[in-house]
């Protein structure tokens, strides 16, 4: 999945301190990092100069580990706090297919993230083969329609508006369309989501003006509203304002994750 010219866009130096601290963090907690990659804008494709570095990671800890009565009660998660530009944090691996088997979103887009940090060749691969049996389009459309409804009621129905929340609400909306369309998870790369909508002039020409501003603009820069883009929105939540998320028509089985955890502990 690495996008050898999306990692290239890291500067190297950002990319040695970022290996050096997922090292730190697999000494420091006794476990293995199977994958980790960039989760924000830098992987979407609109960073701001000033945008943090999302670094999300999996970990496995060794089987002994597991084999505990307390399994259960043992934390799940590695976070550190913000400190500088880097925001990294992970999560164990039975805690990733367990929200896998949810179709947690978030963890569906990492396993398709254009900027790879560290894989492992065996977890992402398998989890990626089993994506069309675990992932449900259903869930997914619920997920980005929550999104795109919140950000767009919260910043967006005002006269001057962050810059940055018009993709917080765009690229989600454009995820459901591929959803609808392909009945599959969506590039993350927002440059190929918009494809979704070239046929719309008017809306194409905001799309492209509002990226090369976000580009050169810093995260918190306010913006007059578009009002060709807030069209869109609006036409597209009308369209999904009666969406329930009640169905899933996915046809794996626990089997096939317990396979792959058991593979990755050896």
């Amino acid at each position: 999945m690495e996008n050898k010219f999306a990692l290239e866009a890291i500067e190297p130096e950002i990319r040695k301190e970022i290996l050096r601290r997922i090292a730190a963090a697999e000494q420091e907690h006794g476990v293995k990092v199977l994958y980790a990659v960039e989760s924000g804008s830098r992987a979407w494709g609109f960073a701001s100069p000033n945008s943090d570095y999302d670094v999300r990671f999996i970990y496995a800890h060794p089987k002994e580990w597991y084999l505990t009565v307390d399994v259960e009660d043992r934390r799940d998660v590695i976070e550190y706090p913000i400190v500088d530009e880097i925001d990294i944090n992970g999560w164990d691996i039975r805690k990733a297919l367990k929200l896998f088997w949810k179709s947690n979103p978030a963890f569906v887009e990492w396993l398709q993230s254009p900027i790879v940090y560290v894989d492992d060749g065996q977890f992402a691969v398998k989890a990626r083969e089993m994506m069309p049996r675990v992932a449900s389009s259903h869930k997914g459309i619920y997920h980005y329609l929550h999104m795109a409804k919140g950000n767009y009621r919260e910043y967006l129905k005002k006269d001057v508006v962050p810059l940055k929340k018009y993709f917080y609400v765009l690229r989600p909306l454009l995820a459901i369309m591929w959803l609808e369309r392909y009945d599959k998870p969506g590039p993350i790369e927002f440059d190929v989501l918009r494809k979704l909508v070239a046929d719309n002039a008017l809306l194409d020409e905001a799309i492209t003006d509002l990226m090369a501003r976000k580009k050169v603009s810093l995260e918190k820069e306010y913006i007059a509203a578009v009002p060709a883009i807030n069209a869109f929105i609006e036409s597209e939540l009308k369209r999904h304002e009666s969406y329930s998320a009640s169905v899933n028509e996915r046809d794996a089985s626990f089997d096939e994750l317990n396979a792959l955890f058991q593979a990755i502990l050896g």
